[in-house]
C-alpha cells in the first residue's frame, strides 16, 4: 500500500517517534511505501511532500518537533480545501492517510473520511485533553519540564521570600498544571475547570506566611479563569487561528500583580510557554508514541478507517474519530480531590479546587 502521513497543530515531543514507527513497520512488515505531507493539512492543499524511507527516519526517535513540520491549517476554511486534499491523495495514489494531531487536526480527518478518504488518526496534544484515550504522548514530557521549572523557582522563591506564579499550558484542561503542581510541591494550583477567587488565593498564601513559610509557589494553567471575570480566560490579543482559537497567555502576570496587591508580598511571574513543547521526548513518550504509530499502521491494514488509535487500560485500541473529537477530556473530580487533599481547608484548598 501507499501510505500518507501528516502532523498537524502544535508541535509536540514524540511526533517523530510516531512517524518512525509507521515507516519502519510499514516497510518491514507490510512492504508499504510511505509519503509524508509537509506542514499538516497545508501539505495536502499545496501538494508539499517528502519521501519517507528508512534513511529518512533514521535517528529521529529522540528528536523533538516533527521532520514533517506542522501548521494550524484548516482546509474547511479554504475554497475547495477538502476537495484539494482529496485530489492530492488521488494524485499520489495514496491508499490510506495517517493524521497525527489533536482535536482540530482529527476533526478535519473526520471530514476527509466522510468525503471518502481512508483516514486513521493518532492522538497528539501535550494538554492531554483529547477524548477517548487515557494519555496522549507529549504530556509526560511537558509535565517533566514544568516540574523541573517549579523545582528551580522553589529555591529562588525561598531565598528572596517571594511568591512565584508559574504559568503552564492548558487551554481547556488543567492536566499539566495539576500533575506538575502536585509533583513540584506547589502551594496553589489553578485550572480551567474551576474559576478561582483571587481573594481566596491571597488568603491561603497569607495563612502560609503566618505559619512561618515565607515563600509560596502558585501554578496556573494558561486557560484558568478569574471567577469575577465572568469565566473568561485571559487572552493576548483578539485574533484567532483558523480553528477559532484565541491566543491565550498573560494570566500569570495579572495574578502576580493581584496577589502582591492583596498580600504585600513580593510576587513574580514565570511563563514557561513553548519551552514545554520543545526538546527531546521523555522515555515514556517515546514508547507511547511508538505504540501509537505501530497501532495506526496495523489499523490501516485492518481497514479500520475513520478511527483513531487510543490508549485504554494500557492497551492500544481502535475507536471512532467521532468519539475522540466529541468532547475534551477535562480534569475529573477525583483528580481535583487528590490535589485538594494536599492543602489546608481554608484558602489553598479552595484555590486547588478552583
Amino acid at each position: 500500500m501507499r501510505i500518507g502521513i501528516l502532523t498537524g497543530g502544535g508541535d509536540c515531543p514524540g511526533l517523530n517517534a510516531v512517524i518512525r514507527a509507521v515507516v519502519r513497520k510499514g516497510i518491514f512488515h507490510y512492504h508499504d511505501e510511505v509519503l509524508g505531507f509537509m506542514e499538516g493539512w497545508r501539505g495536502l492543499i499545496e501538494d508539499k511532500t517528502m519521501a519517507l524511507d528508512l534513511d529518512a527516519v533514521s535517528g529521529i526517535l529522540p528528536r523533538g518537533g516533527t521532520i514533517l513540520r506542522t501548521s494550524r491549517t484548516n482546509p474547511s476554511k479554504r475554497p475547495d480545501g477538502v476537495q484539494r486534499c482529496l485530489a492530492t491523495l488521488a494524485k499520489h495514489q495514496i491508499d490510506a492517510l495517517v493524521a497525527i494531531g489533536g482535536d482540530d487536526t482529527l476533526s478535519v480527518a473526520q471530514k476527509m473520511h466522510e468525503a471518502g478518504a481512508n483516514v486513521v488518526g493518532v492522538p497528539k496534544t501535550i494538554d492531554n485533553d483529547l477524548g477517548g484515550t487515557d494519555y496522549t504522548f507529549g504530556f509526560d514530557t511537558a509535565c517533566n519540564i514544568a516540574c523541573e521549572a517549579i523545582d528551580r523557582v522553589h529555591t529562588t522563591a525561598e531565598a528572596h521570600n517571594r511568591v512565584m506564579v508559574v504559568e503552564v499550558m492548558g487551554r481547556d484542561a488543567g492536566w499539566i498544571a495539576l500533575y506538575s503542581g502536585i509533583a513540584g510541591g506547589a502551594d496553589v494550583i489553578l485550572i480551567p475547570e474551576r474559576p478561582f477567587d483571587v481573594d481566596k488565593v491571597a488568603e491561603s498564601i497569607q495563612q502560609r506566611h503566618e505559619r512561618g513559610r515565607y515563600f509560596s509557589i502558585v501554578v496556573v494553567a494558561e486557560g484558568a479563569k478569574f471567577a469575577e471575570g465572568a469565566g473568561a480566560p485571559v487572552v493576548q490579543d483578539m485574533g484567532k487561528d483558523e480553528f477559532g482559537h484565541a491566543k491565550l497567555g498573560g494570566i500569570a502576570n495579572i495574578l502576580a500583580r493581584e496577589i502582591e496587591k492583596r498580600t504585600g508580598f513580593e510576587t513574580r511571574a514565570v511563563v514557561l510557554g513553548h519551552i514545554q513543547r520543545g526538546g527531546s521526548p521523555s522515555a515514556f513518550d517515546r514508547v507511547l508514541a511508538t505504540r501509537y504509530g505501530l497501532g495506526a499502521i496495523d489499523m490501516v491494514h485492518r481497514g479500520e478507517f475513520g478511527c483513531m488509535a487510543a490508549l485504554r487500560a494500557n492497551k492500544i485500541v481502535s475507536i471512532p474519530l467521532t468519539e475522540a473529537i466529541s468532547r475534551n477530556r477535562t480534569v475529573d473530580d477525583e483528580m481535583i480531590q487528590i490535589a485538594a487533599g494536599l492543602f489546608e481547608e481554608i484558602g489553598a484548598k479552595e484555590a486547588a479546587t478552583s
